[in-house]
């Protein structure tokens, strides 16, 4: 028999915000996450998706790292709303 891996995934945050001309997120995490880390985003009928994150930007700011419980801008690939979960 073959074993497959399964990883748990854990919800780590929660879109505050959209941003739709520049596609940044505006996601409050329950923890930190960093650049370079893989997200999942669900929310809605459609959406449901995972990504790399390219860049965290918190006050107009480049950050590599955001903090537990911090609000920071991320660019996204597809469009979110309010609301969509965040998983990692």
């Amino acid at each position: 028999m073959e074993s497959k891996k399964i990883i748990k995934e854990k919800k780590i945050g929660k879109v505050t915000h959209y941003f739709g001309k520049i596609k940044v997120a505006a996601i409050k995490f329950s923890q930190p996450v960093s650049v370079g880390e893989q997200i999942r985003i669900e929310g809605g009928n459609e959406t449901n998706f995972k990504m790399k994150i390219s860049s965290i930007q918190f006050m107009g700011e480049k950050i590599q790292k955001s903090k537990k419980g911090q609000e920071v801008g991320i660019k996204v690939r597809n469009k979110v709303r309010e609301g969509y979960k965040v998983y990692k």
